[in-house]
C-alpha cells in the first residue's frame, strides 16, 4: 500500500479567506473520515466521487468542532495525482490550518515532500515531466508572458513535438534493426537517402526550438540587467522608479552607493533582474573603488546594460569610458532628468556610440515620464514580440535545451556515419542515442533520481 500524503497547498505564509489542504493516497478518504463530519451525516467513503460536501472537522480524540469546512472528493485515477484525493477547503487563519493539518497526521497521512503530488501525477501517467516542469512554472510566472509560455508547456506543445521527433526517430530504428534482422528480405542501402531526407528535416525542427530557448529564457527567468553610469547620474533613482521602492540610497553626494543593490521589476509583460551599481569613476577610495570594479564585471555577465547619463549635461569622459567597455554588448542608453531641460544633442550619443544603432529612452526618475519607451526599446532589443507563445511551442528550460542539443548531435553523427559508411548496427547507435535524448525531457527516458531533482525544487504542497 502506498503512502498517504498530505499538505496545505494554499501558501502558509499568511492569513486569507480560504486554506486547502490536499491529502492523497490509497487511504486518504479514511483519513479524512476519521476527522471530517458531514451535515449529512454521511461518511465520504459513502459519497460520489467529485462532490463537494459540507461539514465540520473535529479534534479526532475528543470530537470538538475545530472548524467548518467544504471537502471536496476525488476517487483515483480521475483526480490530480491519479490516487483517492481529499481537498478540505477551511477558513485560512494560520492557526486554524495547521490545526487542521496536524489532525489530518494524527489520523494516518504524512507530511507530503516539496512537489511529490506532482510527482504522483507524473508517476500516474497523467502528465509527462515536461507538462509537470511547467506546472512550477505557472506557480513561479511573473508576468504575462511567462505565465503563457508556462501555460503552452503545460497543455502538450512542446511534449507533442518531442513525441513527433521521437516517433520520426524510432522509425527509422525500426527499420535498421529489421534489416539487420532481415538482410535477405530488407535493403538499407535504399532506405539510406529517405533517412538522410528526414535527418535534415528532423534536424530542422530541432534547431527551430532551439532558436526559442534564449527568449523563452528571458521570459520565465527575467532579463538579467545591470544599471550602469558615472556618478549622480541619477541609476539610483531610476533603480527606486523601476522597483516601486526606496531600495537605493539616493543623495547628492558622489560615490553614495557602493555596493551593487539588486532587485527583480515587473516593467509591462517583462522581468528584469536589475543590479543598480556604483557610478564610474576613478576614486581614492577603496571601498568604492571595490565598487566600481564589481559594478564593470557585473556588466560584463548581464544580459542587458542600462546606461544612464544625465540628460542637463554633456557626456563626461567617463561615459565615454562606458561606451568603450559595453561595445558589443546589448544596452539601452537612458537620458535621465528629462523633466530638467536637455543638455546632451544626438550628436553626443552619436559620439559616443559612433556608427551604431542605440536604443534611446529619455525618463524623468523624479515624474516617471517616459518608463514605457524603456519597455518598447527593451522589447524590440530582445525581439519578445516576435514569440506567439500561445501558437508555438517554446523552450524555456536549460535542461530541455541540453537535451536537444545532445539530440541533434546525435543525428550528426548518424549523417556523418551515413557519408563513411557505417553499418547498420552503427548507425542505430546514434539513432537511439538521439531519440533517448529526447525522451529525456518529457519523461519516457528517466535516468536515475532525475525526477528527484526536478520535483524537490517544487513549493510544499504541490
Amino acid at each position: 500500500m502506498k503512502d498517504t500524503i498530505a499538505a496545505i497547498s494554499t501558501p502558509a505564509y499568511g492569513s486569507g479567506g480560504i486554506a486547502i489542504i490536499r491529502i492523497s493516497g490509497d487511504e486518504a478518504v479514511g483519513t479524512a473520515d476519521r476527522i471530517f463530519k458531514a451535515a449529512s451525516g454521511k461518511a465520504l467513503a459513502d459519497t460520489d466521487s467529485h462532490t463537494i460536501n459540507y461539514g465540520h472537522i473535529v479534534d479526532m480524540k475528543t470530537g470538538e468542532i475545530i472548524d467548518e469546512v467544504l471537502v471536496s472528493l476525488m476517487i483515483g485515477p480521475a483526480s490530480f495525482t491519479t490516487q483517492d484525493t481529499v481537498e478540505i477547503n477551511c477558513h485560512g487563519g494560520i492557526f486554524v490550518t495547521k490545526k487542521i493539518l496536524e489532525e489530518v497526521f494524527k489520523a494516518g497521512a504524512r507530511p507530503a515532500e516539496p512537489g511529490e503530488f506532482t510527482k504522483l501525477a507524473f508517476l500516474g501517467g497523467r502528465i509527462d515531466l515536461a507538462e509537470a516542469e511547467a506546472v512550477a512554472d505557472i506557480i513561479n510566472a511573473r508576468s504575462e508572458l511567462s505565465l503563457k509560455t508556462a501555460q503552452n508547456q503545460l497543455s502538450g506543445k512542446v511534449s507533442g513535438k518531442i513525441r513527433d521527433l521521437r516517433s520520426r526517430i524510432l522509425d527509422h530504428i525500426a527499420f535498421a534493426e529489421a534489416a539487420m534482422d532481415d538482410p535477405e528480405h530488407i535493403d538499407m542501402e535504399g532506405h539510406l537517402a529517405e533517412l538522410t531526407r528526414d535527418l535534415e528535416d528532423i534536424d530542422a525542427d530541432i534547431s527551430g526550438l532551439l532558436r526559442t530557448f534564449n527568449e523563452g529564457k528571458i521570459i520565465k527567468e527575467g532579463i538579467n540587467t545591470v544599471i550602469l553610469g558615472r556618478t549622480n547620474a541619477g541609476k539610483s533613482s531610476l533603480f527606486n522608479l523601476l522597483s516601486g521602492s526606496e531600495s537605493a540610497i539616493v543623495t547628492d553626494i558622489e560615490g553614495t552607493t557602493r555596493d551593487m543593490v539588486k532587485e527583480s521589476v515587473i516593467l509591462g509583460d517583462l522581468v528584469l533582474n536589475i543590479i543598480d551599481t556604483a557610478g564610474i569613476r576613478k576614486t581614492d577610495d577603496k571601498v568604492e573603488a571595490i565598487g566600481v570594479s564589481k559594478a564593470l564585471e557585473a556588466a560584463e555577465n548581464a544580459d542587458l546594460v542600462i546606461h544612464v547619463m544625465d540628460g542637463t549635461v554633456a557626456p563626461e569622459k567617463e561615459d565615454f569610458e562606458i561606451a568603450k567597455r559595453l561595445q558589443g554588448k546589448k544596452r539601452i542608453v537612458v537620458i535621465n532628468k528629462s523633466d530638467l531641460g536637455k543638455g546632451i544633442t544626438d550628436m553626443d550619443i552619436e559620439a559616443l556610440y559612433p556608427g551604431e544603432d542605440v536604443g534611446i529612452a529619455e525618463i524623468s526618475s523624479l515624474t516617471g515620464e517616459g518608463v514605457e519607451s524603456l519597455e518598447q526599446k527593451v522589447k524590440e532589443m530582445f525581439h519578445l514580440g516576435e514569440i506567439r507563445v500561445n501558437e508555438e511551442p517554446v523552450i524555456a528550460s536549460s535542461r530541455h535545451k541540453a537535451l536537444l542539443e545532445s539530440a541533434k548531435e546525435s543525428l550528426r553523427k548518424v549523417k556523418d556515419g551515413i557519408d563513411a559508411g557505417f553499418t547498420e548496427d552503427l548507425l542505430t547507435i546514434d539513432l537511439t542515442d538521439a531519440y533517448s535524448s529526447l525522451g529525456f525531457i518529457i519523461g519516457e527516458e528517466i535516468e536515475d533520481d532525475l525526477a528527484d531533482r526536478i520535483f524537490e525544487k517544487f513549493c510544499m504542497g504541490k
